[in-house]
């Protein structure tokens, strides 16, 4: 016991501490530049949208393209975004990708623009607002929160496939039932996607640390994943809650 050095043991973990406090810094900036990039493109989406809402009621093309098939073809675009930063992230520089990403979220309003035609103001801010609400709670939970939500990652998925498929049937069939049960179980669903995203985008973080550019690029992912959480959580909370305009 006489060779035991305080001093050392001190020294030890003073330098612990410190890359400690490092880690957790580098963590909170990569966080912090994720909900940025997230907060940019719903910003960019929702000037879009009410770009096409004050349009579409004076201007007839407008009225045209939302009120024919047209619109699938406006609102599946984003489709093509996804797939495209999906398949190409890794060949893509990170301002493309950024570029990209915002190109995705002005098209993804320009997809959303029908809302401010078929609901009330009111209701689409009360939407929003609880959306918002329940983001930032679930969120927090999944940074916060020292139980691991792995397990619920691949449930969560299949029920998204199971919500996708059941929502294409329902555009067929225009049950009013189904499309309750479908909002319903979406909104869970990208409830527990958005607590489950966000703790994966944590733990991501000590191996993306070791290379600047590919924390960078996949800052941007990790943007769109919670982004696209947001929009579909917001639209089923609209579709649950919203009053139509007349």
């Amino acid at each position: 016991m006489s060779d035991y050095d305080r001093n050392a043991t001190t020294r030890w973990g003073s330098a612990g501490v410190a890359r400690s406090a490092e880690y957790d810094l580098g963590l909170r900036s990569y966080m912090l530049g994720i909900y940025n990039h997230m907060t940019l493109a719903l910003a960019i989406s929702a000037l879009v949208a009410v770009g096409i809402f004050m349009l579409g009621r004076t201007n007839p093309l407008v009225q045209m393209i939302y009120q024919t098939p047209l619109r699938w073809v406006v609102m599946l675009a984003p489709l093509a975004f996804v797939f495209v930063l999906s398949w190409r992230f890794e060949k893509m520089s990170y301002t493309a990708l950024l570029g990209t990403f915002w190109a995705f979220a002005a098209v993804m309003g320009l997809s959303m623009g029908w809302i401010g035609l078929v609901f009330k103001v009111g209701s689409i801010v009360n939407a929003l607002l609880v959306t918002t609400i329940a983001f930032a709670g679930l969120s927090l939970y999944g940074y916060t929160t020292k139980r691991s939500l792995s397990g619920i990652g691949s449930f969560l998925v299949m029920g998204l496939i199971g919500l996708i498929v059941a929502s294409i049937v329902n555009i067929f069939l225009q049950s009013g039932i189904l499309g309750f049960a479908i909002s319903l179980i979406g909104v869970l669903i990208f409830a527990g996607l958005t607590a489950w995203d966000t703790q994966r985008l944590k733990g991501d973080y000590e191996y993306l640390s070791q290379d600047g550019e590919l924390m960078q690029k996949s800052s941007v992912m990790g943007a769109m994943s919670l982004y696209l959480n947001f929009i579909n959580m917001f639209q089923f909370i609209l579709a649950l809650t919203g009053s139509r305009e007349e």
